[in-house]
């Protein structure tokens, strides 16, 4: 008769230790728990499976090693093993090892009583999903029944996780803390309509900007040079190809959605960076307070080249009636310029801060409008080159 082993999915990257479970001689299967972890004092572990025994009505015990060699074999880990087999003397004693150079596991059983070799069938079984079915409620006393109703009562084992200071070290599906499984199953509910509805959103969106209506000239025309809506479309495209709830056909399209998840998540990652260094220590107020008087030396600079070019620059005669034409017509200019930025300076401080704010969309996001403002800013200097060029 074939040995079951009922192995939990969430200890198939543990450390080396112990295996916990439960025996069922009558269905010779063995539910494993968790792996216990080193170091630890044997007197402790089974101090502590005597409590659970009480605690739990079951008849917990240790029924093995567990090995996961990441590399070489370690020769004194197998003899160490070995010495652990005559402390905890289960009958039957397993060993499962996993070898990473390897895609099999490999299950011997010793000490079955048996003098020919028995087959293991090795089942993968998740725990939660264990815990929140309702078989364990089933009086029949069949094999599974059995099994639902070990991982229901293991409870006590289960609250231990590895931030308590207990006597022993345990890896199982709550390992990392009930509030942290908690997080991963809400995780879980919550991803497919919250991508669902994000792939909807930006569908819409894509929808409405490339709509009639906004495929006009002057809105087309703004489009394609302010690169803050360029940023949006890539944006929106990514998003859509990121919530998107069908399958990657294929490797590489997999890899496309997950390094474009990836940027995107990091790209959200400065921008609330760059939010958390703006808006301590009042930076923007800072940066809005300097943004005048360097305006107002650029202007000045502007001045005084303007002012030698008009004379006689480098000891060359020029046309002195052009000069004055060009010189008067760049330096209204100037002050039309200046005249604007003094208009805005009420409002650079709360301008500054909701481009801030927009970063919590993408570092990118924020500066795509930080450059239009650039260039909104210095338009007066494209104007110059125009004016010169004709």
């Amino acid at each position: 008769m074939a040995v079951k082993i009922f192995f939990p999915t969430s200890c198939s990257a543990a450390e080396n230790g112990l295996l916990i479970g439960r025996w069922m001689a009558d269905h010779r299967s063995a539910v494993i728990l968790a792996v216990l972890h080193f170091p630890f004092i044997p007197g402790n572990v089974k101090c502590y499976l005597a409590q659970l025994q009480q605690s739990t009505g079951l008849n917990l015990s240790v029924l093995g090693t567990w090995s996961y060699w990441k590399a070489e074999k370690d020769e004194k880990m197998q003899t160490f093993f070995d010495d652990l087999s005559s402390i905890f003397n289960h009958q039957p004693w397993l060993r499962i090892v996993r070898d990473t150079s390897s895609k099999f596991w490999d299950c011997n059983i010793e000490r079955s009583g048996s003098e020919d070799q028995e087959e293991v069938i090795l089942l993968y079984c998740d725990q939660r999903k264990l815990m929140l079915s309702e078989l364990h409620f089933v009086t029949e006393k069949s094999e599974i029944a059995s099994v639902f109703n070990t991982v229901a009562k293991s409870r006590p084992l289960f609250s231990l996780d590895k931030y308590d200071e207990g006597p022993v070290k345990l890896t199982h599906w709550q390992s990392d803390g009930m509030e942290a499984s908690i997080i991963v199953e809400l995780a879980k509910h919550v991803s497919f309509p919250l991508c669902t509805f994000l792939s909807l959103f930006a569908s819409l969106l894509t929808n409405f900007f490339s709509a009639r209506i906004l495929s006009g000239k002057p809105l087309s025309f703004l489009w394609s040079k302010l690169s803050t809506c360029e940023q949006l479309g890539k944006r929106l495209e990514h998003l859509r190809l990121v919530t998107s709830t069908e399958r990657a056909k294929d490797h590489t399209q997999f890899m496309r959605k997950s390094n474009t998840f990836v940027s995107l998540l990091l790209d959200m990652v400065l921008g609330v960076l760059l939010i958390s260094w703006l808006y301590r220590e009042n930076r923007i107020g800072q940066l809005a307070n300097i943004l005048l008087p360097v305006a107002d030396r650029v202007a000045l600079e502007l001045q005084e080249l303007l002012q030698w070019l008009m004379g006689a620059p480098a000891g060359l005669k020029m046309n002195k009636a052009l000069d004055e034409v060009l010189g008067r017509f760049f330096m209204y200019h100037i002050h039309l310029w200046i005249s604007y930025i003094r208009l805005m300076s009420p409002f650079i401080e709360s301008i500054l801060w909701y481009i801030g704010l927009s970063a919590c969309l993408g570092l990118s996001l924020a500066l795509s409008i930080l450059s239009d403002i650039i260039a909104l800013l210095t338009f007066h200097i494209y104007c110059f080159y125009v004016y010169g060029a004709r």
